[in-house]
Parts: structure tokens; sequence; C-alpha cells
């Protein structure tokens, strides 16, 4: 980037799940690839899908899946706040990797989020100064003129530090190019010079086809498209905002290579409500005849090999879930059984004995499924660690989330939490990425399930998540104008872009 410091781009989307954090960890991938040292970074980020760092800050999932993909390791700076459902109206919030309280979305909207504006600006600018390019995402679509005056993360970001915007379409969705016009024409003339052009996300079929409308949208708008990024299948790259696929759907869209023993084993992950850390089950679904589905009846536990407890943000309520579902009576058949069950964070928390919960739902004592010996206070401090350790022989990492302190009273030691017989439970995220512990993992349940499965001697969660990112890098660097795109990234918007009427009400 002739050794210039400090360039950057905002990749903006008409809509949430548009593709935003894929294309932005793309870009990266692709940048890093061409030997600039390039950051992600995203102001504010809403998501139940999170990951700590080392210095044992909780940063948003993607943000750390971008990081990866730029070769740097993630840190505060990239997403100084986050913001973690617990209901339909209020969100912990999570400032520069520590929780500062819980507040309601007027709350926030209606002056925590402007109070939070200089840090946010101050952490795009620390990392602008340390790396030659910096590339933000957005978050939603920026023409939500209802939060125009409050927004942090957006065209308020971009505007404070003069960044050009990309603005991403999901063509997949249809209406793409009314997408594209109505995102620049609703806002500010101030914000419109900064809206550089457009990337067409899942594009299929012939692209001479969709060449019109292109060359129409640039006489209307006076703006470029900068690539059309084709439809990938199975990338399985971390998601923010929901699952990749609908809860009752496999976790895995493309076709991966068949079992290596006779059988495949089931995994059936109960969707718990404001399901957290789902990410834990993908190194799962990479194994070879391993199939993973996400569930919420009863009887679709009657056939799993494994049925997984996840994580939640709301540990009271999630177990109040799987009782009226009749999934708790379904779980300790399967106990009573023999047949494996896993708990994860508040999955673990809620296969216990006892929770005593006067900080997340505020619920008091509330019963647990009683299949380990495990009794949980929550604490108002939260837990945020990168644990290791050894499971099963093998070396195992992960990292912890929780406001829950366990207390276990019995059972064979496992990870920070227990075993009983099928029954495990662990606080620990992100161990199943541990090769050589998910492989004998997966024998005990293979074993317990009299399934002649065998795990992949060589499957490598690691080697197969940089492949993915290699690929989100390939997409940009075959069908983006990746020319224009560093001369974005270095030297801002065009100068000249015309206004599209009305702009803002």
């Amino acid at each position: 980037m002739s050794g210039r410091r400090g360039g950057g781009l905002l990749v903006a989307g008409t809509t949430s799940d548009a593709g935003k954090s894929v294309v932005t960890a793309g870009i990266c991938r692709w940048l890093v690839r061409q030997g600039v040292k390039v950051a992600p970074f995203k102001g504010q980020n809403m998501s139940l899908n999170s990951f700590v760092t080392r210095e044992g800050a909780e940063i948003g999932r993607a943000q750390a899946m971008q990081a990866q993909a730029a070769r740097v390791e993630p840190s505060a700076l990239m997403n100084p706040v986050l913001l973690k459902p617990g209901s339909d109206r209020s969100s912990q919030v999570v400032l520069m990797g520590r929780p500062v309280g819980e507040l309601s979305a007027r709350g926030y909207h209606g002056g925590r989020q402007e109070a939070l504006f200089g840090t946010v600006v101050e952490c795009l600018e620390e990392l602008r100064g340390t790396y030659e390019a910096v590339i933000c995402e957005g978050a939603g679509s920026p023409a939500e003129i209802n939060l125009r005056r409050t927004d942090i993360v957006n065209m308020g970001i971009a505007r404070a530090a003069r960044l050009p915007v990309l603005v991403v379409g999901d063509i997949d969705r249809g209406g793409v190019f009314a997408s594209f016009f109505g995102t620049t024409a609703l806002l500010a003339p101030e914000d419109q010079a900064l809206i550089a052009g457009y990337l067409v996300n899942k594009f299929r079929g012939d692209v001479t086809l969709l060449e019109p409308g292109l060359e129409m949208l640039h006489g209307l708008t006076g703006r470029h498209t900068y690539g059309v990024l084709p439809f990938a299948h199975g990338l399985g790259i971390d998601e923010e905002d929901g699952l990749r696929v609908s809860l009752r759907g496999a976790v895995r869209e493309s076709v991966v290579a068949p079992p290596v023993g006779e059988d495949v084993l089931r995994v059936a992950v109960c969707a718990v409500p404001l399901m957290s850390n789902f990410t834990d089950v993908d190194a799962l679904a990479a194994e070879p005849g391993v199939v993973v589905r996400f569930v919420d009846r009863a009887e679709e536990l009657a056939d799993a090999d494994l049925a997984v407890v996840p994580g939640t943000r709301g540990t009271v309520k999630a177990l109040g879930w799987l009782r009226e579902r009749g999934l708790a009576d379904a779980l300790a058949r399967r106990a009573a059984e023999g047949r494996p069950v896993l708990g994860i964070c508040g999955g673990f928390q809620m296969l216990g004995e006892l929770i005593e919960d006067d900080v997340e739902s505020r619920a008091g004592t509330v019963d647990g499924l009683d299949l380990l010996p495990v009794r949980v206070r929550f604490a108002r401090d939260k837990t945020l660690a990168r644990p290791v350790g050894a499971a099963l022989g093998e070396s195992v990492e992960g990292y912890e989330i929780h406001h829950g302190v366990a207390e276990v009273l019995g059972g064979e030691p496992f990870l920070d939490g227990c075993r009983v017989g099928p029954v495990w439970g662990t606080h620990w995220h992100g161990s199943l990425e541990s090769d050589g512990f998910r492989r004998a993992f997966l024998r005990e349940v293979a074993a317990a399930s009299g399934r002649r499965f065998v795990p992949a001697p060589d499957t490598s969660f690691g080697v197969l998540r940089e492949e993915q990112l290699d690929r989100l890098g390939d997409l940009i660097e075959e069908h983006a104008d990746t020319d224009a795109l560093l001369r974005l990234i270095e030297s801002g918007a065009p100068s000249g872009l015309p206004f599209i009427p009305p702009g803002a009400p």
C-alpha cells in the first residue's frame, strides 16, 4: 500500500446478514496475502457469540474470526462495545471487554450509546496508528433513520473517521438494486458523500445477465459496483446474529467426506432460548460421519447418539424451556439409559442439582436437572478466561464466559466440570476444537451408543478454518475489483459523488 499507514474502509450492508462479516474477513485475508498489515474493527456489535482474547477481554466472535483472517491476535480494540441480549428489550453492555451493566434498548439509544462514541473513535484511531489498513464492519443497515442520531457503528463512525463505505447487498434475498438505491437515498448529503459504491453478494448464475442492472444502478447513483461475489456453499464461518441455517436444519451445508467407520454419529443440539456460542459444535460437524442438528422437540433426541445442551445468556429461562417442551425428561431418560449427554457452559449449569441466580434472571434458587453433582451460584463478576488443560489423555484449550460459579461435589473430573457415566459437563467453550480431545470424546460417544463409528485420524479443525478463510480471500481476489478497493482503502471515497434525493428525513 505504498507504505501508507492508517487506510480504512467501512463494510456496510443493506440489511442484517447481508454478508458484512464474511466480506470483511475476506478483504482482511486478501490484504494480508498482499503483504498489508491489516486489522478488523467493529465499533458496536450485538451478538450472543463471543470470544475471550488472551488478555481476558470479551469481544464478538466474528471479530475474532476476522482477526484470524488478518493473521493478527484479536484484542478489545477491535470490538470496543459488545451488546449481549438477555431479552427482547435489554442487553448486557460489554465495554472494552468487560461487562458494565444491563440496559434496555431505550436506555442505550437514549444516551448511553452517544457517551460511548468517543471510546469507539479512540479505538479505531489507535488501530489506524498501528496498522496499514483497518477494515471496519457496520451493523444492520446504515439507513436505519430512526437510529442515525446516536449511530456509532455505521455512518457515525464513517463520518468521524472519514472512511469510505462499501455497501454489501444479498442478491439471494431479492430486491438488491432497490436496496442499494434506497440505502443511499435515505442518507444525508454528508453521509452520501462517503458511500463509495456497492458489492453484490451470493449471486447465482450468469453474471452477464446482471450487468445491465449494474450499469443502470451506476447511472442512477453515480457509484460503481466493486464486485459480484458468487454464492458459496458451506463456508462455515462464525456468525453474529443467528444460526447459519434454521434451527431445524443441519449445521453444515456442504457435503463432507464419508465416515471412516461403518456408522455415522448423530448429534442433537437443544436449541435453547438465547443460545450463545453455538459455534462450539462446528468442530463436531467438521468430522466426517458426524451429523449435527439443532432440535426443539423431545422426540428429536430419540435417535441421537449425543445430545448437547449448549450455552445460553438465560440459564434459568432455558431450563424452564427444556421442561416445558419435554426435553428435560428426554435428557433424564438418556442418562438413565447410558446414552451420552454433553452440557457446555449454561448447559453444564442446567445439568446440575441446583442454581442460585440473583444476578442474571433474579429467580433465586431453582432446581436443576440433577444429572450431575454440581451446584451453581451466579456471581456479579463475570469469569473470562482462556484455560488450558487435559482430558481423556489429550491436551485441551478453551475459553470461559460465565457468571455462574460451579461447585463440583462428585463424579469424575472433566476439564473444569465433571462426568457421571454418560453425562459430561464443562464451562469450556471451544474445547472440541482441540483435535485429539475431540477424537477421544467421539470414541467415547460411539462406544456408549454402540455405533461402529471411527473418527478420522487426520481432521484438523485449525486447518479447515484456515481453508475457509482462504476461500473468503479467494472470493475477493477473483470476483472484486481489487485495484479499486485498494484505492478506496488508501485514498477514501471518490470526490464529486452525486447526491441522491430525498436524503435523510
